[in-house]
């Protein structure tokens, strides 16, 4: 490095309904970053207004053109992006794409990884492939709902069942439908976030999640989590208002902790992920392990699943988030 600190954009915001989300995970990575290692930025994106927050408090425009900013007359150029959006650019393969054009790093997986993942209908078919257990699904499209009727839907994936966007990264637009009478509505409610929507079966067991990271030299799994909640189901205010308990480790056995971990390691290899991810399962009594979905941009607020999960492990997560840059370097 001769001596010299890397310039680090933390990327947030993004045209989402979690943009607000986004913004508390930029603060808390912010705090987090070692700032003896790194001159260490907040930009934020909103549709085409892309600013970086100074230190004096003040905002300056992104030149789009190569991702830098001039602060005090000096030009800067930055030498990797820590992307932590969720939703729309940042989760889907979008910015990931831009950042490829203009040869900057960044902490993400790649723009296939990205777009897949994003997509929780088309990921679990192509996870169903390698043989990873996931919930019985079907995709109704906007304009085409009548091809799919609620007779079909209670035939093919039972009730209850949840109906949610299928291509969107956030919590929002999410119900749980008990019976055929509430499919439209809820349908109605997951198309205002994505025009695709996933009808998925009910899974009953424990939730939990899991994260890892892996580098050139190591494989880092996190301590599991165990989610418990007694909303109907991990909706936006058992995430974000508090309505939840999340227990770290999780109450399981060492052999499931074993094949979880084994799972997670295989998914993220499967798909040449990049970064920390997390991973949501469900466990049933039988001891199945089913994936619910892939996070590519986890939360990164003090209470958030990973944080908590490095803290558990007995990891710095400044050490951590150095380990993640440094590997892109290396």
């Amino acid at each position: 490095m001769n001596n010299l600190k890397r310039t680090i954009a933390i990327v947030c915001g993004g045209n989402s309904s979690e943009y607000g989300v986004s913004l508390r995970s930029a603060q808390g990575l912010y705090s987090f970053f070692d700032k003896e290692k790194y001159n260490v930025y907040i930009v934020v994106i909103k549709g085409n207004r892309w600013e970086v927050n100074l230190n004096d408090g003040t905002t300056t425009p992104i030149d789009k053109n190569d991702f830098s900013f001039k602060e005090n007359g000096k030009l800067v150029m930055f030498d990797y992006a820590y992307i932590t959006i969720h939703g729309t650019p940042g989760e889907n393969g979008i910015l990931q794409g831009y950042f490829e054009l203009i040869h900057l790093p960044y902490s993400t997986s790649g723009v296939l990884v990205e777009a897949l993942t994003f997509d929780k209908f088309v990921l679990n078919q192509y996870l169903r492939s390698y043989g990873v257990s996931v919930a019985e699904s079907l995709l109704i499209r906007k304009g085409y709902e009548e091809l799919v009727s609620d007779d079909e839907i209670e035939e093919r994936i039972g009730m209850p069942c949840f109906v949610k966007p299928a291509a969107d990264g956030s919590s929002f637009g999410v119900s749980k439908v008990k019976n055929k009478d509430q499919l439209a509505p809820a349908i109605r409610k997951a198309m205002m976030e994505s025009p695709e929507v996933m009808v998925e079966s009910f899974l009953e067991g424990t939730e939990i999640t899991q994260g890892i990271y892996k580098t050139k030299e190591k494989t880092v799994l996190l301590p599991i989590t165990e989610v418990v909640t007694s909303n109907e189901f991990f909706d936006y205010d058992a995430k974000y208002n508090g309505q939840v308990d999340e227990i770290t480790p999780a109450r399981i056995s060492e052999e499931l902790t074993e094949r979880v971990g084994k799972i997670t390691s295989h998914i993220y290899d499967i798909l040449h992920c990049n970064g920390i991810i997390r991973i949501d399962y469900i466990i049933s009594k039988e001891g199945k392990i089913s994936m619910l979905e892939v996070n590519t941009t986890p939360g990164m607020t003090a209470t958030s699943f990973i944080p908590q999960q490095v803290r558990a492990a007995g990891l710095d997560i400044k050490e951590v988030l150095t380990d993640i840059v440094e590997n892109q370097f290396a």
